[in-house]
């Protein structure tokens, strides 16, 4: 049983920062890809990023590809997204994934365990 929390949602001007931090408990995190996922209200659920389980390897939305960061620490059981350069599109809701796999992957049905999600507004 792994569970996720999500932090550092907030609302941001366009073109500031902002860095979310998945903390996640259970032993399987640090071997399991992890992801981060977005869904705006009245829009599908968004793939963002996603890292594979060594945190050496990762794959990016084109949405959000030279803007947005992921990162984990194993050590401490967390997963970070560092969010540069945001736009008003990128309003939503931002939660974070835990996958059955290893390899880092985009594809939502590859997640099991999911948190609650943080919000964050970007404002123009």
């Amino acid at each position: 049983q792994v569970q996720l929390v999500e932090s550092g949602g907030g609302v941001v001007q366009a073109g500031g920062s902002l860095r979310l931090s998945c903390a996640a408990s259970g032993r399987t995190f640090s071997s399991r890809a992890g992801g981060w996922f977005r869904q705006a209200p009245g829009k599908e659920q968004e793939f963002v990023a996603s890292i594979n389980w060594r945190g050496d390897e990762a794959i990016y939305s084109p949405s959000v590809q030279g803007r947005f960061t992921i990162s984990r620490n194993n050590a401490e059981n967390t997963m970070d997204l560092q969010m540069n350069s945001l736009k008003p599109e990128d309003t939503a809701n931002y939660y974070c994934g835990s996958s059955d796999t290893n390899y880092y992957t985009a594809t939502p049905a590859a997640y099991r365990y999911w948190g609650q999600g943080t919000q964050v507004t970007v404002s123009s």
